[in-house]
């Protein structure tokens, strides 16, 4: 019976798994495909419709400028899917090479490098980047350094214990002695390695940083109109919801679904990669 269930469970994992490739997938490419797909351009008003309920010509319905909320939610959905990935791209770059190096050295680098990680970690980076944005602006190309250097920490410190547990390999130590320098070791054969746990964290980080634009966003220091994002959406839907329900229902359901697809995906990701599951179907 506990055997069954293992299998049972691996096979619930695995469909949960592949429907959240897929529907990330069609997100990301429906996204793309945008100004192809939309009914309407998402700047386009009818003042005189103004907000109205979904029907045959605007199936999710208008916002109070006359808007078609379907293109808008199209149009949020590069925004919000662009700072998520673009702030993940920037969080993986400095982790990686700060831990990689951290874990490299050792010794005394490695405690002091890690040291200023501990202290940086205990600062409340949330209210840095809203007071980085107030001050340097709202221009969507900071938002994405911005919120991208709030997570670096984390993959910092994955990428230093892996590289610790690498640098004793065989294959590392017999670069070193045949007199390999320092970076071609962490290019070549170090970072190639740690690349894998690196990936399935950054499929963890995207749904974090999509939550925290909307948050931003929410308090009117993300995205900046004309741009919309599905937090701008929610914001909106958020304060007319006691009269125009669907322009906070609509938003606020994509985002949760593309949320929960991205963590499962993760969670997929790091169970099939983690080697310990390999032997769960033999216990």
């Amino acid at each position: 019976m506990n055997m069954r269930g293992e299998l049972l469970k691996e096979i619930y994992q695995k469909k949960i798994l592949f429907f959240s490739f897929i529907f990330t997938f069609l997100l990301i490419f429906i996204s793309i495909l945008a100004p192809l797909i939309s009914p309407y351009a998402v700047s386009e008003q009818n003042l005189i419709l103004g907000a109205s309920a979904p029907s045959a010509n605007y199936i999710l319905g208008t916002d109070v400028l006359g808007r078609d909320l379907f293109s808008r939610i199209l149009y949020g959905s590069r925004i919000s899917l662009m700072v998520g990935f673009l702030a993940t791209f920037v969080a993986i770059t400095l982790g990686l090479a700060y831990g990689a190096i951290s874990g490299y050295f050792g010794g005394k680098i490695d405690s002091m490098m890690m040291r200023l990680v501990d202290i940086l970690d205990g600062l409340p980076f949330v209210i840095f980047i809203i007071l980085i944005l107030v001050i340097f602006g709202r221009d969507i190309y900071f938002l994405f350094i911005s919120i991208g250097a709030f997570g670096w920490l984390s993959m910092a410190r994955i990428v230093r214990i892996q590289v610790l547990g690498l640098r004793k390999k065989e294959f590392v130590i017999s670069a070193q002695i045949m007199g390999a320098s320092s970076a071609r070791v962490l290019l070549k054969h170090i970072i190639p390695n740690v690349l894998g746990t690196v990936i399935v964290y950054s499929t963890l980080l995207v749904p974090q940083f999509m939550l925290l634009e909307a948050f931003l966003s929410f308090l009117g220091l993300g995205v900046q109109p004309p741009e919309s994002s599905w937090g701008i959406l929610i914001r909106e839907g958020a304060n007319t919801m006691e009269e125009y329900w669907w322009l906070l229902i609509f938003p606020a359901l994509l985002f949760s679904l593309t949320l929960f697809a991205l963590n499962f995906l993760g969670d997929g990701l790091r169970d099939i990669l983690d080697p310990r599951d390999t032997q769960k179907l033999e216990n």
